[in-house]
């Protein structure tokens, strides 16, 4: 229905300007053709004529509306205040306005003197740097941060990083009416929308120089995030329904079945008391970002066994940073005791030994139930050259790596079946889908591909069971054809991340970009108490002993670790100071002359 509303307004604002070329001396007709319109519309207003082709641009172009109808309100001598807000923020029927009031005269804006000042000096400097950012940002590069460890070594919390969305190319909005840079909440807020529905653009990917390639690091719009309860947005609304079945399954000693514990934990988080929240659903391009290693492609058939990866039969490398649960037993409490932060959050208390070996703190524990007389147990989540570090410590008895048994089911493991007993380290097989691949469908494997079939593929569709069929909007299937690739993504740091493990494949229309380049790193406070913490006090350490990450700075990301590019940034800041300094000086001499 917005589509269709917003269709109209664009109709009634054509013809609006159809009137408007009339009073300004132009052919008429030529403002019935699209973008070309708005090109002759720079004339009207004495603005450049290219600002035109950025009406070509989705969600940009309801700015540049708003742009064209505050100019020719001011060259139509319709400069009061109350018609120059009416011009900017409905500038589809302010246009008619303009055309149709037989009163309203062409003027042009050669006589503004008063406003001219501030317009040329602040309003359109301002209004063009947000067009030029969203452009930028929605089209080529965008900013990111990352927030949780997932990628623990590689990409790591605190990295300030630009993603390029071009090489896979570039996604159109889907949702075009929203607040500039802000995603899917309004700044200041903790659950205010930032966007409107009311438009929608079908998915629609311009084209990119690449495709995803097994081993990339990949930024991409969590599918799972379909649904979130809003005073819980950290996870999906799916895992927190499961999660707490789960707790609720371990209070009840497991007597009841787990569709029945399921029931239970929806009636919890969508009573009347919502615990959580209310619960939200949300577009694909306002989903949370999340950023992974692209594991296994479209085509590729993927499994773990005792935590190695295996890709069409073929065992794949650790990336080089990745990271592991090592069950530490230790002489006496080495690593500390458990404890609660003022957060809440509980961490290991040997701040300093933990932070001697970049070891969170919020991702070690001490196992109590293992400690026995003079030997402690510890849980450490670190890279395979820290445990070995580690394993070197006077006092450190043993370092073993955490690996879950084949056929330990883990209920909050994809696809979150009884049939299926995967858990992190032992996983699959499991074929990915292609484009075009067709893939045959029973009552055993429909819940590794259900939610393609019913949400991702090719909209929305109800997917039931009856007997020993499957039905496909109440129509028996046995086999379907795929309509778009699907990808798995994993984190590095292998037990310490939500990634397709936990809920299934990305489809490609979820992909975003590749990130490149990261300009900036600082440690968080909460994963390191000691270096984490002074901002002054950090200027002058090095990146081990401060909270700024040094060695992360200015650094390209390389596909097997960062590339520092410190001298090229510094060389090109000198390049461009220079030839400021050079032009500002040149300047003075011609003005003498």
């Amino acid at each position: 229905m917005g589509n269709i509303i917003f269709l109209i307004l664009v109709l009634i604002s054509f013809v609006g300007l159809y009137k408007i070329f009339e009073k300004a001396g132009l052919p008429a007709w030529k403002a019935l053709i699209p973008v070309y319109n708005f090109w002759l519309v720079g004339t009207i207003i004495n603005r450049p004529k290219w600002w035109g082709l950025i009406m070509i641009v989705p969600g940009v172009n309801l700015i540049m509306y708003g742009v064209y109808g505050f100019h020719l309100a001011r060259a139509f001598k319709k400069r009061m205040n109350n018609d120059l807000v009416y011009a900017s923020l409905m500038p589809y029927i302010y246009f008619a306005y303009l055309g149709f009031n037989k009163d309203i005269k062409y003027f042009g804006v050669s006589d503004i003197k008063s406003e001219s000042s501030f317009i040329k000096n602040w309003a359109d400097p301002i209004i063009f740097a947000v067009v030029a950012a969203s452009i930028i940002r929605g089209f080529f590069f965008e900013a990111f941060t990352i927030p949780t460890s997932s990628l623990e070594k590689s990409l790591m919390v605190g990295d300030f990083l630009f993603v390029n969305k071009v090489c896979y190319g570039a996604k159109v909005p889907q949702t075009p009416i929203a607040f500039p840079f802000a995603h899917h909440t309004l700044p200041f807020t903790e659950s205010t929308k930032s966007y409107l529905e009311w438009i929608k653009i079908p998915y629609f990917r311009l084209p990119g120089y690449s495709k995803p390639k097994n081993g990339e690091i990949i930024v991409f719009n969590y599918p799972d995030g379909d649904t979130v309860a809003l005073g819980m947005q950290n996870m999906s609304y799916y895992q927190l329904v499961r999660e707490i079945a789960a707790n609720i399954k371990t209070e009840d000693g497991g007597k009841k079945s787990e569709q029945i514990y399921l029931d239970q934990a929806w009636n919890y988080v969508n009573g009347p008391q919502k615990p959580f929240g209310g619960v939200t659903g949300r577009p694909v391009d306002k989903r949370e970002h999340y950023v992974k290693r692209c594991v296994g492609i479209a085509g590729d058939k993927l499994e773990i066994k005792d935590g190695e990866l295996y890709i069409n039969d073929k065992k794949q490398d650790m990336p080089e940073h990745a990271q592991h649960h090592y069950i530490v037993a230790t002489k006496g409490s080495m690593f500390g005791e458990n404890a609660q932060t003022q957060s809440r959050e509980m961490v290991l208390s040997n701040f300093d030994l933990l932070e001697e070996y970049d070891i969170y703190v919020t991702e070690a524990s001490k196992i109590d139930s293992l400690t026995r007389n003079d030997t402690a147990y510890y849980n450490l989540n670190m890279p395979a050259d820290v445990a070995s570090k580690i394993k070197q410590l006077p006092g450190v008895y043993s370092v073993n790596k955490e690996v879950e048994a084949k056929g330990q089911r883990d209920p909050r493991i994809f696809p979150h079946n009884n049939s299926y007993a995967w858990n992190n380290d032992n996983f699959g097989p499991l074929v990915l889908p292609s484009e075009g691949m067709t893939i045959k469908i029973d009552t055993g494997n429909i819940c590794l591909y259900e939610k393609m079939l019913s949400t991702y593929d090719n909209g929305i569709h109800q997917i039931t069971k009856s007997g020993a069929q499957v039905l496909y909007d109440g129509k028996p299937i046995t086999s379907y054809t795929f309509k778009q690739g699907y990808y798995w993504m994993m984190g590095d740091n292998r037990h310490n991340s939500a990634d397709s493990r936990s809920w299934g494949v990305v489809p490609f229309d979820h992909i975003v970009g590749r990130p490149v380049f990261v300009w900036f790193s600082m440690k968080d406070p909460k994963n390191n108490p000691i270096t984490g913490k002074s901002i002054l006090g950090s200027l002058t350490k090095n990146s081990h002993d401060g909270k700024f990450r040094w060695d992360r700075f200015m650094c390209y990301v390389g596909e097997d670790d960062l590339v520092s590019w410190k001298i090229p940034v510094a060389i090109f800041v000198l390049m461009a100071f220079g030839y400021n300094f050079w032009s500002k000086r040149k300047e003075k001499k011609n003005a003498k002359k």
